[in-house]
């Protein structure tokens, strides 16, 4: 059975940081791709910052030089450094893995979800 574990999120001032992990467990079936979305009140989920099939970072516009992902423990755990979050940057963030590539972050080219974490950010 896949499991994606989030945790670290929290509420912080703007300008603070954060950084969330993702534990992924289960996924026997390789290849596979971690990446983070958020969803914040009233909006569509959108992809934050994915790895890609080359295992580079993908990051979306709005949080480029801003966030960094890492990924840890023979792939299994992925991190996301949050510095300098915005109040826009308040949602509830998701771990999603996929075993394909496409866009990387589309949510819809993903299998498996977390739970998800909460950020909030206050201004």
């Amino acid at each position: 059975q896949v499991q994606l574990v989030e945790s670290g999120g929290e509420s912080v001032q703007a300008g603070g940081s954060l950084r969330l992990s993702c534990v992924a467990s289960g996924l026997t079936y390789a290849p596979y791709y971690l990446g983070w979305f958020r969803q914040a009140p009233g909006k569509e989920r959108e992809g934050v910052a994915a790895i890609a099939s080359d295992f580079r970072p993908v990051y979306a516009d709005s949080v480029k030089d801003r966030f960094t992902l890492s990924l840890h423990n023979a792939k299994t755990t992925l991190y996301l450094q949050m510095n300098n979050l915005k109040p826009e940057d308040t949602g509830m963030y998701y771990c999603a893995a996929r075993h394909h590539g496409g866009y990387v972050l589309a949510d819809y080219e993903y299998n498996y979800w977390g739970q998800g974490t909460q950020v909030t950010v206050s201004s």
